[in-house]
């Protein structure tokens, strides 16, 4: 079977078992910060699994595009080394919340994969939990497999649990023996030592107790099942290969590299592992960014860039000198195109993206091949026959510079490299980085919440700002459900129906007030705590706010308003850029304010003011048409069909609002919009900037706002106007020629200040002595540039011919100290090592290079004082 059939075959079998197909959600994570990446099925499922969230369905099967690069799944160091290891993979996976258990997921699992599948039972083997007698007897006396074909094992490899406390459960797997001829108890072993022979096809967790923080289970009442199984393994299974590398997913990849790089593959050495390792990240990375993650310094982009930069030295490896992913991001696209058509929009951007990190990195390798050798130079230079872990991590960390490079260089030179070190360098970096995707610290206790789903928050707040009679649910403070609130005090309250919009999707809450004949209440905010349950925070103004008491609830109108103009004004937005730059761009992230709009999306360059202009106006000419903003609820499936845009941070739910601007603008969102364009009056970008690698970021008013930006605009330029006494349409050739006029005088000024520097030579001003030999230059300066300071150094050190130049200044309450050693004179004297000396006398810092580095200080009173002294601290240094 072709892996898009495996793909069908898997959904249709469950689909006509009662499953609700549910599409892979993205491998950015949505409402979950403790996830850098999406790396299982059941990750979109999360909040079902505990309660916190209800859907139509009870019953769910998906094909989920996962990632796995850190944490204790992280594959990254086998890929390519191993048959069975990827980064990117596909999750097959079938779901039961709180509906059918055990019986049924072992039932459909061994159906699917014997009579679907066809795969011989005589090759498959089960592992079970320990304790778990229940699904030992099934799999044994229901499903009928051999008792020599079922091993027990411990909570290690057995037993699954959502962390420290919450779900968890035993589980099962089915292993595929690739040869079919495994003698009479070695199968046991192997499965143990994780043999390349047996291969892990499909795992079903029994999602039946609840750890408390005592570690005491209790069951839970609703028991549920989610299963995974890896594409890439079953296919290689089903299409009789053994190696995932092998199948059709891989192969048409490898192909290409090897065209590339002018290899055959497989070659059976080394080249076989680097082209395994190009081919498993070109997938990550076109899925990556196609979900709209850029690459960047931490976080989730730092992982994108890391793969890109691994990708090509694995290029480097095989020879190639120049960029070449992004002529292969397209043959992603190409092989997946079935499954994930919507590769095929991204792949000219996703190979720009590509190679402007590939023609970085090269740049980078250079950068960092000249700081290696300065490294090898210092360590020679001391005596030393090892680098240090510290500086070859910041090698590794700063500039990205390969390991293993960094040890090839090493043994050129002669060198070995500290790798526990460097090893503890990276243990930090990693500890560092768990810390920063721990999620909110502040994060409420969302178990408080529980109570409330199903039950609170219903948005009815699309077309009415007011409400009579909705009623209070819940009251809570400091993270506890209390029973009132009263004057002065904040906390929240959960009401049966609101027609406040909780932020979301971008767009701020509402606010207003909450109030009765016994109480009122100021509404600060709206928010989701959980999935479906709407929390008001609220201040007290008078009297007590009590769980039970119904309310009016008011929405501010003028700030409902202005929210309604900028939300929409996002959509044209959207549009419009996607008209004027291309269709590759998608939105990134949004900010809905009541002031302004902020909108982040994919593009790999700077607007131009020309297609700024083209941008603002189109928007602007929708707003004059005045089209009608028409929401609709549909299916998502209807909603993709008619041509919506879904962003890829959002989850979306079975059923979904649509907005459609005319045939303009139609995009799945479920915030509030103004009832036609002609409402915002206005649109005005203030400013274009780079947010990241790949994505950019417009800010924008509209309304009152827009208009007050126009008239202080139309007002600077009256008064450069009449400052300048021009007319309007020569105001820039005036403002142009004062500029060069400037520049000439500077020019003038600094070759005046160049005159004088090298005109001081009073003996107060400039010192020459010998010191053990060396000739010493000491001179104090005045008002002189750091570039002017730099040259003035130069010209000394040619009076010297041959010695050490020390230069200070003050400038306030802060000293700028300069040392310059002449070429000869710098295995013995190394000018960073000088500074950082003289400056410890003054309370300041510095470094540099051998021949030239500079230093600051924070006690001016003291540098007469040191440039006497230099003398003395050169001869203890020499």
């Amino acid at each position: 079977m072709k892996a898009h059939d495996i793909r069908l075959s898997f959904l249709d079998y469950f689909s006509r078992r009662g499953h609700r197909i549910v599409a892979s959600s993205s491998l950015l994570p949505k409402d979950d910060p403790t996830l850098l990446f999406t790396n299982a099925g059941m990750n979109q499922f999360k909040n079902l699994f505990l309660g916190l969230e209800q859907r139509a369905y009870t019953r769910a099967v998906t094909v989920q595009k996962c990632l796995r690069v850190s944490g204790k799944h992280n594959d990254l160091e086998q890929v390519g080394r191993t048959s069975k290891h990827h980064t990117f993979f596909e999750m097959l996976g079938n779901f039961s919340f709180g509906d059918y258990f055990k019986l049924e997921a072992v039932s459909f699992a061994w159906e699917l994969v014997t009579d679907v599948f066809r795969i011989p039972s005589e090759r498959l083997y089960i592992t079970v939990y320990e304790e778990d007698e229940e699904a030992y007897r099934l799999w044994n006396e229901r499903v009928g497999v051999a008792a020599a074909r079922i091993f027990r094992f411990g909570k290690k490899d057995n037993y699954w649990s959502m962390g420290d406390t919450g779900p968890c459960g035993p589980c099962s797997e089915i292993h595929y023996d690739l040869d079919g001829d495994i003698p009479a108890g070695e199968a046991r072993g192997l499965i143990e030592s994780g043999s390349e022979r047996l291969v892990e096809l499909w795992n079903l967790v029994f999602m039946q107790f609840e750890q408390d923080a005592e570690g005491r289970l209790r069951p839970l009442p609703s028991p549920s099942i989610d299963t995974g199984m890896g594409l890439e393994r079953t296919a290689a299974a089903l299409q009789g290969r053994r190696s995932n590398f092998e199948t059709d997913l891989f192969l048409p990849l490898l192909e290409r590299i090897a065209e590339e790089t002018g290899r055959e593959y497989p070659a059976e050495d080394e080249a076989d592992v680097a082209m395994r390792v190009i081919a498993d990240h070109l997938r990550a990375v076109t899925f990556l960014v196609s979900d709209g993650i850029m690459p960047a310094n931490d976080g989730r982009g730092y992982v994108l860039r890391r793969l890109i930069r691994r990708a090509f030295r694995q290029g480097n490896l095989l020879g190639l000198d120049r960029p070449f992913l992004y002529k292969l991001t397209g043959a992603v696209g190409d092989v997946m195109k079935d499954a994930y058509p919507e590769l095929l929009g991204t792949a000219a951007f996703v190979s720009k993206i590509c190679l402007s990190e590939e023609e970085r990195f090269a740049a980078t390798l250079a950068s960092g091949l000249r700081v290696f050798h300065d490294l090898a130079a210092r360590a020679k230079t001391e005596g030393r026959t090892t680098l240090g872990g510290p500086e070859i991590f910041k090698l590794y960390d700063t500039l990205g510079f390969p390991l293993d490079l960094s040890q090839e260089l090493a043994r050129e030179e002669g060198l070995s490299l500290d790798e526990p070190g460097f090893q503890a360098e990276l243990e930090k970096q990693k500890k560092r980085a768990r810390e920063t995707w721990k999620g909110d610290a502040a994060a409420k206790d969302r178990k408080v919440y529980e109570p409330f789903v199903g039950r609170g928050g219903r948005f009815e707040g699309y077309e009415r700002q007011r409400l009579e009679g909705p009623r209070i649910l819940g009251v809570l403070a400091e993270g506890r459900r209390v029973t009132s609130l009263g004057e002065g005090q904040r906390g929240e309250v959960i009401l049966d129906r609101t027609p406040f919009y909780a932020e979301a999707g971008g767009q701020a809450s509402d606010t207003g007030i909450l109030k009765n004949p016994r109480f009122s209440a100021r509404v600060e905010a709206a928010s989701f705590p959980v999935p479906e349950v709407i929390a008001h925070r609220i201040t007290v103004l008078s009297g007590s706010a009590a769980e039970g008491d119904e309310v009016e609830a008011a929405v501010d109108e003028d700030r409902r308003l202005a929210l309604r103009r900028n939300h929409t004004a996002t959509h044209l937005l959207h549009a419009a850029l996607r008209q004027v730059l291309g269709e590759h761009v998608k939105q990134a992230g949004s900010l809905v304010l009541p002031g302004r709009l902020r909108f982040d999306f994919t593009h790999f360059a700077a607007l131009s003011p020309e297609e700024i202009r083209k941008v603002e106006s189109l928007v602007n000419e929708k707003i004059r048409e005045d089209l009608p903003v028409e929401t609709r609820t549909v299916t998502l499936e209807e909603g993709l069909c008619a041509g919506a845009m879904a962003i890829f941070e959002e989850k979306y739910g079975d059923r979904v609002r649509m907005v459609s601007i005319s045939d303009f603008s139609r995009e799945l969102c479920g915030g509030i919009h103004s009832a036609s364009t002609g409402r915002l009056g206005l649109f005005k970008i203030l400013k274009e900037e780079s947010v990241a690698a790949g994505m950019r970021r417009i800010e924008a008013v509209t309304g009152d706002e827009a208009v007050s930006e126009t008239q202080d605009a139309e007002s600077l330029l009256e008064e450069i106007q009449a400052a300048l006494s021009a007319p309007r349409r020569d105001l820039a050739a005036q403002a142009r020629r004062l500029r060069d006029e400037v520049k000439e005088k500077e020019r003038e000024i600094r070759l005046l200040r160049q005159k004088i520097a090298r005109g001081q030579g009073s003996p107060a001003g400039e010192k020459t002595l010998s010191v053990k030999g060396v000739r010493l230059l000491t001179r104090k300066t005045e008002a002189l540039d750091p570039g002017e300071i730099r040259g003035l150094a130069d010209e000394l050190k040619k009076k010297l011919g041959s010695g050490v130049v020390v230069i200070g200044q003050t400038e306030g309450e802060k000293v700028l100290l300069v040392v310059a050693v002449t070429e000869d004179l710098t295995a013995k004297i190394r000018a960073d090592r000088l500074v950082k000396a003289l400056a410890a006398e003054v309370g300041g810092g510095g470094g540099g290079r051998a021949d030239f580095a500079q230093a600051g200080g924070r006690a001016p009173g003291k540098l007469d004082e040191l440039l006497d002294r230099s003398a003395a601290l050169l001869e203890t240094w020499l």
